[in-house]
């Protein structure tokens, strides 16, 4: 598993939030909907990105803007024109006073705007639930990036207007084939965080490989040492100078990840949780659980119901 495959393995889009929007200027979008992660394609025409805190982005044909929430940021044809419309939780749409625009602007299937055959066509795909492995991804990422998408654009725009049977799953496979494109070209042209430099190191990073695939094993440093061929002292002092901690806490923050993702799959117990991530039994799992997140895997779940 390369870095950013093992980055990105686990949670990925269900049931995305997937929409495009067709405009004609002016417009000027606020959105406060709070989610972690959204994606704006930009299939036509051009857009600008204000953070809340920080200077309008361009966004051009051909590009794609990712937002890390929960903060607002405005989507609009120009930096200078004031907010419109507002996109709330829950994918509410109103107008600064409050009043629904969801039927008045309804162009068909997955498609909104101002009008049928606007000079902006745009893409946004929004992640609704912060999936726990994604944590260290989205600590890494910046308020505000853009890159180009590529074909994946294409293909997404070919696809979000289609009502046929599977066709959630689709898009959520392509918005997550999107996600990934992006990022790829994002990391390899920038600072990337340490940790995600140290899954090319031949020693930390086959060591990281093996947990991230076998967290069940019941590791420890001298066995974990022993498979990558250095000494225990060498591993630890590595591991540590690469990714930030050692690889025991590593093993613990990956199978807490890991198990807080599985802990939403229907029918998921804690006790078969525990067993695929390696804790040998519910208490063993729910007190690590409890000591590392602050609260008991039943309140986890409970709360990603709500």
């Amino acid at each position: 598993m390369d870095r950013l495959a093992a980055l990105l393995d686990g949670p990925r889009a269900r049931g995305a939030f997937l929409l495009r929007s067709i405009l004609d200027p002016p417009w000027s979008l606020r959105i406060q909907d709070e989610a972690p992660l959204t994606l704006v394609a930009m299939t036509r025409g051009v857009a600008w990105v204000t953070p809340g805190s920080g200077d309008p982005v361009r966004v051009g044909q051909g590009d794609v803007a990712i937002m890390r929430g929960p903060e607002p940021y405005v989507v609009a044809d120009d930096p200078a024109t004031p907010p419109q419309i507002v996109i709330h939780p829950g994918e509410r749409c109103t107008t600064l006073d409050g009043e629904s625009l969801y039927q008045a602007m309804d162009l068909g299937v997955r498609t909104w705007g101002n009008s049928s055959d606007g000079g902006t066509v745009m893409i946004t795909g929004t992640y609704q639930l912060e999936g726990e492995i994604t944590r260290r991804l989205l600590e890494a990422l910046p308020a505000l990036l853009v890159e180009p998408g590529g074909p994946v654009i294409s293909l997404l725009g070919a696809e979000v207007v289609r009502d046929e049977p599977g066709q959630e799953a689709v898009l959520d496979r392509l918005l997550d084939l999107l996600l990934i494109t992006v990022l790829r070209s994002w990391f390899a042209a920038r600072e990337a965080p340490g940790w995600y430099h140290a899954m090319s190191d031949p020693m930390v990073g086959r060591a990281m490989r093996m947990l991230h695939n076998n967290p069940a094993h019941p590791w420890t440093v001298a066995a974990l040492a022993a498979e990558v061929g250095v000494s225990r002292a060498s591993l630890a002092r590595r591991f540590t100078e690469l990714v930030g901690e050692p690889p025991m806490a590593f093993l613990t923050d990956w199978r807490l990840a890991l198990a807080a993702d599985l802990l939403r799959e229907p029918g998921a117990t804690i006790g078969s949780v525990a067993r695929k991530v390696g804790y040998g039994s519910p208490f063993a799992l729910s007190a690590a659980f409890k000591r590392v997140r602050g609260i008991s895997p039943r309140e986890h779940r409970a709360g990603a119901d709500r």
